[in-house]
């Protein structure tokens, strides 16, 4: 499924060297298949987690239905994302995307996950064969440098490759062809080297060709034993793993123990593709042995220097030491990469970021240690302008919350715990409530009740945020259709989001759903946050115009709060305005703040549309608010939001009271 989507596939069904073959593969995304075998798949899962957090990439895990209940232990052991099954082809390659996305924010966006995956690209061992030059393979300059064959002219004699296959492995190599030929989907075969590595080709059909990625697998290769990463003598990932795990469990007393600087360089990808890869080899020589040199000198071998994985570097500073020291140092090395570097004719300028963790006192994980530092990291990669990051302990309760919420709101929409509740909106001129607005409340068994900010939130860190939306309005067309008597006179406003206005035919696919429901269009009205209307107007514009067309009403929510507002009342097509509920409240407070509500209702009453005033509270702030002009409100002056019930008892006390 996964290949026929365009991914490239390399297949681990062996746990051994599995972390090492996972950061030599430069994937973006892990995909543990721990259906039936749950134990084997938490157990891939914590032996990968640090690789995945270190290397900015996302983790997928599939489950069945019935390990539900563990999914908060797949968390733990370091899934980014999960699926419970059965897995349909749609359902799979969406959860990827999903996790493909979150990968591209931890590298800094679109253009640094890109960059990211160049990079991977230039380091890649390939070969590429077609039929119509059965006789010739093309190779990768890294996969040519590595057995030794020039890499000119850029395909060589099929012959040629036999002293790096041997006769066995060039037969399973023809075979495994044959299969992915007649079949389709990817192959795999492995040989012995004649050196006696043992050596795995993954092989995938591409625009009628055959691609091989080649990854070592056994510990006989030389990379898994070597103490050493092999382009810069400095330790790798394993020997920063043994350094921090020897020094925790050493002084542990102390506060800090000790902290661990990373350094990510920036667009380190352009340099391979304007200069070649000789040139960035040398040139990420060159980046050791500037760290080396000002992190070291003074210290020996106390402190650890290490390449983590391309073009990343570790700093560790044992204890005694501190954070100012370890921030002053990571200004230095940043200050230190950012001289020009020499590569024989090539003067190349590199840029820096980098991202600082404490260790606890009494820490004994290196894991989290590597974890926290790569969260920093990749926020001074997101930062405008900070380029050292240091990770406080808070904030890592607060990701974590984060992440836990991502997973478990996909198990909530599942089983459908999302509720909906309704705030009454009151005319200011009879008092009497007129329609409701719908808001999404999910009871999550461990956090509480959440609101509708926190739910959201979730769901756009999490890729749901349309999946939620189409959820709740759903939920609530649903509900609302079904009212009868006062109820079923009443307005009901939906709330619609960015990520619905993009979706292709949203406006048709929501006057789908309203006729699903069965509810009147003009009891509608879709309500629009102006902020999220900001990146395409004229594309808005039409949007609403469809609705606005079919005879749903159309507002602005929370208005006021950007810097668009003006523009958006000349240009969109509206029924009423909401305002947001901190310039609603600040109407009662001193005489500027109150001209420029006074100018916001004029403004929009002027265009003839009408005016809800958010989050009144006050019997104060109401009366202001009439004297001004405004046309209706919500807030907990009248009522919270209410289930169905309450809301339906709330409305009949209204009418006895006349």
């Amino acid at each position: 499924m996964v290949e026929k989507a365009g991914w490239p596939v390399i297949a681990a069904r062996r746990p051994h060297g599995l972390e090492r073959r996972f950061l030599a593969s430069g994937a973006a995304v892990a995909l543990i298949d721990a259906r039936e075998a749950l134990v084997e798949g938490l157990a891939a899962a914590r032996a990968l987690a640090d690789a995945v957090q270190a290397n900015g990439a996302a983790m997928l895990v599939l489950l069945t239905r019935r390990d539900a209940s563990v999914i908060a232990a797949t968390f733990e052991a370091g899934a980014t994302h999960y699926l419970a099954g059965p897995v349909s082809e749609g359902e799979l390659l969406q959860a990827l995307r999903f996790a493909t996305r979150h990968a591209e924010r931890l590298a800094g966006g679109e253009q640094g996950f890109r960059r990211r995956a160049a990079l991977v690209a230039e380091e890649a061992k390939l070969w590429r064969w077609s039929p119509s030059l059965p006789h010739r393979v093309a190779l990768s300059a890294a996969l040519a440098g590595a057995i030794g064959h020039p890499t000119e002219p850029e395909t060589v004699a099929r012959g040629a490759l036999l002293p790096a296959l041997g006769r066995g492995g060039l037969r399973a190599a023809l075979q495994a062809i044959e299969r992915v030929l007649a079949r389709g989907g990817v192959a795999s075969f492995a040989h012995n080297a004649p050196d006696g590595r043992r050596v795995a080709h993954h092989l995938m059909a591409e625009g009628g060709a055959i691609i091989g990625h080649v990854e070592p697998v056994d510990q006989g290769f030389g990379v898994e034993n070597a103490p050493r990463d092999p382009l810069t003598g400095l330790e790798d990932m394993r020997g920063a793993r043994r350094w921090l795990e020897g020094r925790l469990g050493h002084r542990a007393d102390l506060d800090p123990p000790l902290v661990l600087i990373l350094i990510g360089l920036s667009r380190f990808d352009m340099v391979n593709a304007a200069f070649g890869r000789a040139v960035g080899d040398t040139i990420i020589r060159a980046v050791g042995r500037r760290i080396e040199r000002l992190a070291v000198p003074g210290h020996g071998r106390r402190r650890l220097v290490a390449r983590l994985a391309g073009a990343e570097f570790a700093v560790g500073l044992p204890g005694p030491t501190s954070l100012e020291e370890a921030e002053l140092l990571a200004t230095e090395l940043v200050g230190a990469i950012a001289r020009p570097f020499v590569a024989g004719d090539h003067v190349v300028t590199l840029a820096a970021r980098v991202g600082i963790a404490p260790a606890r006192a009494g820490a004994r994980d290196a894991g989290d240690l590597l974890r926290q530092a790569s969260l920093a990291l990749a926020d001074a990669r997101e930062g405008e302008t900070a380029r050292v990051r240091v990770f406080t302990h808070g904030e890592e309760s607060r990701r974590a919350e984060d992440r836990r919420l991502e997973l478990d709101l996909r198990l909530a929409l599942d089983e459908d715990r999302i509720e909906i509740l309704w705030q009454p909106q009151v005319s200011i001129a009879t008092g009497r409530i007129v329609g409701v607005e719908a808001l999404a409340r999910w009871r999550h068994p461990l956090l509480g009740e959440l609101g509708a900010e926190a739910l959201f939130a979730a769901a756009e860190r999490s890729d749901y945020l349309v999946e939620l939306s189409t959820h709740v309005q759903e939920k609530a067309l649903a509900t609302a259709a079904g009212w009868t008597g006062p109820l079923g006179r009443l307005h009901v406003a939906i709330n619609v989001a960015a990520a619905d206005i993009a979706e292709p035919n949203f406006a048709d696919a929501l006057l789908a759903r309203i006729t699903t429901a069965g509810l009147a269009r003009e009891r509608m009205t879709v309500e629009v946050t102006e902020s999220e209307l900001m990146t395409d107007l004229g594309a808005a514009a039409a949007l609403l115009a469809r609705l606005r067309a079919s005879g749903v009403r159309v507002a602005i929510d929370d208005f006021g709060t950007g810097y668009s507002s003006l523009a958006y009342l000349k240009a969109l097509p509206l029924d009423e305005i909401k305002i947001d509920r901190r310039l609603a409240q600040d109407i009662a407070g001193s005489a500027r703040d109150r001209i420029v509500v006074r100018s916001v209702i004029d403004m929009a009453r002027s265009l003839g549309l009408a005016v809800v005033a958010e989050g009144v509270e006050t019997e104060e702030q109401l009366t202001l608010l009439a004297q001004e002009g405004c046309t209706f409100f919500q807030g907990f002056l009248c009522a919270p939001p209410l289930d169905v019930p309450a809301l339906a008892r709330l409305i009949e006390r209204q009418q006895t009271r006349g």
